[in-house]
């Protein structure tokens, strides 16, 4: 469900704070191990770059997860940061 009260957390925040941080990995480990360039995955926490498909499948083989659960955390995060603004009508009844 998407939170309605706030933007759900960019996912770039979760692999930090829930994968790297606690499994003491760094940033340049991670990227080694994914053979991608540490930027790609520097720009994915800082959130300015999002998860691909390719990018979701690496993280899920990594860390044991599903490239849905990273590419749910992506759609999540973009669908409340694109939110059109209320209409007062719907144009459909």
């Amino acid at each position: 469900m998407i939170p309605t009260n706030r933007i759900p957390t960019h996912p770039g925040i979760i692999l930090l704070e829930e994968f790297l941080e606690p499994m003491n990995i760094t940033q340049v480990a991670l990227a080694s191990h994914l053979n991608i360039p540490v930027q790609r995955i520097n720009e994915i926490i800082r959130g300015k770059r999002g998860i691909t498909p390719e990018t979701a499948w690496l993280l899920s083989q990594a860390f044991n997860t599903t490239p849905q659960f990273w590419m749910n955390l992506q759609t999540n995060y973009d669908l409340a940061v694109n939110k059109p603004k209320e209409r007062k009508e719907a144009l459909i009844s």
